[in-house]
């Protein structure tokens, strides 16, 4: 099939990350090798459940019991293993990993990634988050600032397609916004109650990389239908995502080679020249064993998958993985803690509703631990809110009904306003929480599998009692009723953000990546997936991976013509 073996650059990875390195690389000129370890999945054609309606699903888009069998850690979400969806997330028993610690690792393998499921909130990390480790020694210090970063987040912002309303916050930099979504009555309501309440926290509509007017580069793409059946992929390309976006420019230019079913395992490093030649790939169809070259390499897998490659990539000069002398690679793994918060019902608006399936929520920016009558004493850093408000089913009416008139009637009618707030916090990059490979314990390749150590500690913990209080309390003053806490910690990797494992520095006695994220040591080798997050921010994290590709192909491709890779 693909005879070609040398190429000027090789992305491996299609997700969020994978598919920007490919853009850019190959609008700038280079042929480029772009790898992915599953299938192929082409836009529109491969999304097999996006125009079914509830009853066509099977079993009421429930798991059976063989699903859960064969994707038992992917159905600790409660949601990734539904009829509608679970094609695209991966078989436990096919890819395995361990567990010193529990860690909810959900994955994607095909062309696309979890670009295809993502949540699409997209929102811009503050200087408050890049200088948030040296503030308070946490972590090490991030290489880059804000304004590194600012103008690449312009570029994407415009490019993908974002919605959302600016604010002017210091904590949330404003960007290059679509028009926003609609809030609706209650949450209207929530938000004008806030406004009068607290002098420190505003809601806003979720900021989502959903197309609310006019189109955007790709596959025709066009706007958002309203459907709300994102994570089953979208035929009208209206949510960014690789395969309606990024990959389509990348193949355009006619540089890209595009290859699935193709594992990579190893980047091969040249002990004479210093860097890096290749990668070694184990076709997973055939088993078959490939080796293909190019002159610079993005790995953009996964913070996890991207992390793995380089621990696997042994040599004389990196006994303990490509670009780990600083003894880091693997260490620092984070996500996001959520799951925190409070819900109350709102007696009111009853002649009121709304039309459409909204893809979004509202959003709450953080406000702890910004100075002055914001700092908490009880911990760092801070957390925002996503959630929403929507009136209830007509279940709960018809319980007492059983025939005729009434229930019909009843069954037309929906329920009551219910409001939701979930916190998403920061967790610390700690040393300890970590991923390593296990060379006993190998998959059907041959290959080692990935073991998570991994928890959650004080710092969290204590962020989570602020966060379910201040929930109660917005919600209370606002006067909803029936309010309740809400408290359902889990483990690392159910925020499915993680990142952190190779994370970017100054110092290359304690970083593994600089600020063009480069390996310190290996320069023709970039990653700028989640495995480069030097601290975590609470802010969904995947514009900033896509600001950090661009510019780092930029780069890249500059030092390529200068003769420096």
């Amino acid at each position: 099939m693909i005879k070609e073996t040398e190429y000027d650059a090789i992305v491996v990875g299609t997700g969020i990350s994978g598919g920007w390195a490919a853009k850019e690389l190959c609008e700038k000129g280079l042929k480029t090798l772009v790898l992915e370890r599953g299938r192929m999945v082409k836009h529109r054609e491969d999304y097999p459940t996006a125009n079914l309606d509830p009853w066509d699903l099977p079993n009421a888009d429930r798991p059976t019991q063989e699903d859960i069998k064969r994707q038992e850690k992917q159905h600790r979400t409660g949601y990734t293993t539904r009829q509608a969806h679970k094609h695209f997330f991966v078989d436990d028993i096919d890819h395995p990993y361990n567990e010193d610690k529990r860690f909810d690792w959900m994955r994607g393998y095909h062309v696309g990634g979890r670009s295809l499921m993502w949540g699409r909130q997209s929102y811009r990390l503050s200087d408050i988050d890049f200088t948030a480790n040296l503030r308070d020694g946490y972590g090490v210090d991030w290489p880059i600032r804000y304004k590194d970063l600012e103008p690449w987040y312009d570029y994407v912002e415009e490019y993908i397609g974002v919605s959302g309303e600016n604010l002017g916050l210091k904590q949330l930099p404003d960007g290059k916004f679509l028009k926003p979504m609609e809030l609706n009555c209650v949450e209207t309501h929530l938000k004008e109650s806030i406004a009068n309440n607290f002098d420190d926290r505003v809601l806003t509509i979720g900021r989502t990389a959903h197309i609310t007017e006019g189109t955007k580069p790709g596959a025709g793409r066009m706007n958002c239908q309203y459907r709300n059946r994102c994570m089953r992929g979208c035929p009208f390309g209206a949510y960014f995502s690789s395969n309606s976006s990024t990959l389509p420019a990348a193949e355009a230019t006619g540089n890209m080679t595009l290859r699935p079913f193709s594992i990579v395992h190893e980047v091969i490093y040249d002990d004479q020249t210093k860097k890096a030649t290749g990668v070694k790939v184990i076709d997973a169809e055939t088993n078959e064993t490939l080796e293909f070259k190019a002159k610079v390499i993005f790995l953009c897998a996964s913070a996890i998958a991207s992390t793995y490659i380089l621990m696997n990539s042994k040599s004389n000069r990196f006994p303990n993985g490509l670009g780990n002398d600083s003894g880091e690679l693997g260490h620092n793994l984070m996500d996001h803690h959520f799951k925190a918060g409070a819900t109350g019902k709102f007696d009111g608006f009853k002649d009121k509703y709304y039309s459409g399936r909204r893809p979004n929520g509202v959003y709450i920016p953080r406000f702890r631990n910004l100075g002055g009558t914001t700092d908490s004493k009880e911990f760092i850093r801070g957390y925002g809110y996503q959630g929403g408000a929507s009136r209830e089913d007509w279940s709960d009416s018809v319980r007492e009904l059983s025939y005729g008139k009434a229930l019909k009637e009843a069954i037309l009618k929906p329920g009551g306003w219910t409001m939701g707030l979930t916190g998403f916090g920061e967790t610390l990059p700690y040393h300890e929480n970590r991923m390593y490979l296990d060379y006993d314990k190998k998959d059907k390749w041959g290959l080692p599998t990935v073991t998570f150590d991994a928890e959650f500690k004080e710092n969290e913990l204590k962020m989570r009692e602020d966060m379910i209080a201040q929930a109660m309390s917005m919600l209370e003053k606002a006067g909803f009723k029936d309010i309740e806490p809400m408290d359902s910690i889990g483990a690392p990797g159910l925020g499915i953000h993680e990142m952190g494992t190779a994370r970017m520095g100054r110092d290359p006695k304690t970083s593994v990546l600089n600020k063009f994220n480069q390996v310190h040591s290996v320069k023709n080798v970039y990653v700028t997936d989640g495995a480069a997050m030097t601290s975590a921010g609470c802010q969904n994290p995947s514009l900033t991976y896509m600001a950090l590709t661009a510019r780092a192909a930029e780069h890249a491709v500059n030092e390529l013509k200068k003769g420096n890779l």
